[in-house]
């Protein structure tokens, strides 16, 4: 299996949310911190990274994540999915 990054839009944030694999994340790179979401079985793993520290979050829907990250999302941030 080969690895596979590709940027996505906001607008294909919440299907890409949605349908995230285990195997599966999505990086959102803001000017001042990085944003990974991944996926368990049970929830999702969100981690904001900057220089200094991690902070975890966890939310246990699609909508719950997006409702998160709303607010964290910079207006001109990139977004990947990988």
């Amino acid at each position: 299996m080969t690895y596979q990054e590709k940027e996505i839009s906001k607008n294909q944030l919440g299907k890409a949310i949605q349908v995230l694999d285990l195997d599966e994340g999505i990086r959102i790179e803001n000017k001042s911190n990085m944003i990974f979401v991944n996926k368990s079985a049970k929830r999702y793993c969100i981690n904001t990274s900057t220089k200094d520290k991690d902070e975890f979050s966890y939310c246990n829907g699609a909508v719950e994540v997006l409702d998160f990250l709303k607010d964290k999302m910079d207006k001109d941030c990139k977004i990947f999915s990988y």
